[in-house]
């Protein structure tokens, strides 16, 4: 459920056209978050008073379960800004899990005021920048300003997770190139001398150059980047990415190229790529991904994407689509930088939902552990034993 849907929901409560099964999922989403010191009146913060009152209103409609038709059509025209108040103030979380008997159950988290023993704190902007005389900088510890000059470019800092590369004169014959690299549990921006943005998620790498000579802008990743290429007829954009090639002129799309997955994900967002792996091509509209198989080489093309689910790292979230646990701790094991051990019978459930890539581990583990699976953490691996015989 996104938010465009889930807002539908509470337009449809507001004025009592909801279902049971709609009434019950708004209840639990309240209920979930009452130890939550954001739901508090004096924690709205930015929240404008209107919108304040009129959510303390939707509140007490749910926590008296009165027919929201009688208390609140007056307001029904402040619908939407009091719902957008609702996803601002709770961070809406929620997993539906299915195990082998394909049963579903929807899970809400249960905030506690608790704190664990053992903790992970969630991944932030982490990186490090490697010159082309092999020295490095750590981009998270260095200040915003200029940290040097590599060829033609001068780097900036311009802020925390975002540097530039800034062109100061032309002519250079031979690229110099850089490779900026995040650890698990980090992540960072940088704008290639181009004009181009990429967006690197955790335990990723670019090989860039730091100027780009030669009739196409050639650079190389690792991991899984975002990239907003900066349109140029006469210099096509080229990924490298574990053989495979995709080529664009200017557009906006994702690569997924960790070695540890199975496959190989292009996803197009706006514009067109090429994509390429050994004697095979395909390409893409907006919308579709290409699939490369590592064991086989084979490619197809999916033409129905879940975009909200492709981009959910860029955007702060988890986003998981039946998703089997192993795929599940993998991307929890590089944003909170830890090892996953599994004890017991090997995990069946499967997992459709959505968190905040910014709770601390222990958090996520709660609701993955509404399923048949148990986590603890222990320093910083996670233990995964199934409830199931």
């Amino acid at each position: 459920m996104n938010k465009s849907e889930f807002l539908e929901i509470v337009d449809r409560y507001l004025n009592g056209k909801t279902t049971p099964e709609e009434d019950l999922l708004l209840k639990r989403y309240y209920e979930s978050f009452q130890n939550n010191n954001e739901w508090n009146e004096a924690e709205l913060g930015n929240v404008h008073e209107q919108e304040a009152v009129l959510l303390n209103k939707l509140k007490e409609a749910l926590r008296q379960n009165k027919s929201p038709v009688q208390k609140l059509y007056s307001i029904r025209r402040l619908v939407w800004p009091v719902a957008a108040a609702i996803i601002l103030l709770i961070g809406i979380s929620y997993l539906v899990v299915v195990n082998s008997k394909r049963q579903q159950q929807v899970v809400t988290p249960q905030i506690s005021n608790q704190k664990p023993l053992n903790d992970l704190l969630p991944g932030g902007n982490k990186a490090v920048l490697t010159l082309a005389d092999g020295s490095s900088i750590v981009l998270d510890s260095a200040r915003n300003g200029k940290l040097g000059n590599q060829g033609n470019s001068d780097i900036v800092k311009i802020k925390s997770g975002e540097i530039a590369y800034n062109n100061i004169k032309q002519g250079e014959d031979k690229p110099v190139y850089n490779i900026i690299a995040t650890p698990k549990g980090g992540q960072y921006q940088v704008t290639l001398s181009d004009g181009t943005m990429v967006w690197l998620n955790a335990a990723s790498s670019l090989r860039f150059p730091t100027s780009f000579v030669g009739d196409k802008r050639r650079v190389e990743i690792s991991g899984e980047a975002y990239f907003e290429v900066a349109k140029n007829k006469e210099k096509p954009f080229v990924v490298k990415a574990n053989g495979s090639e995709i080529e664009v002129l200017g557009t906006h799309f994702n690569v997924n190229a960790y070695q540890e997955e199975e496959t190989m994900k292009t996803t197009l967002l706006e514009g067109s790529v090429k994509v390429t792996n050994g004697g095979g091509s395909s390409l893409l509209k907006p919308g579709q991904q290409s699939v490369i198989d590592k064991n086989n080489s084979n490619v197809y093309v999916k033409t129905e994407v879940n975009m909200d689910e492709v981009m959910a790292w860029k955007n702060g979230r988890f986003i998981f689509n039946d998703a089997d646990l192993p795929s599940v701790m993998r991307e929890i094991a590089r944003w909170y930088d830890v090892e996953v051990v599994y004890e017991g019978n090997s995990p069946t459930d499967h997992f459709t939902g959505k968190m905040s890539r910014n709770m601390n581990a222990s958090d996520v583990l709660k609701i993955l552990s509404l399923s048949d699976e148990h986590f603890r953490i222990e320093g910083r691996r996670i233990i995964v034993t199934s409830n199931k015989k």
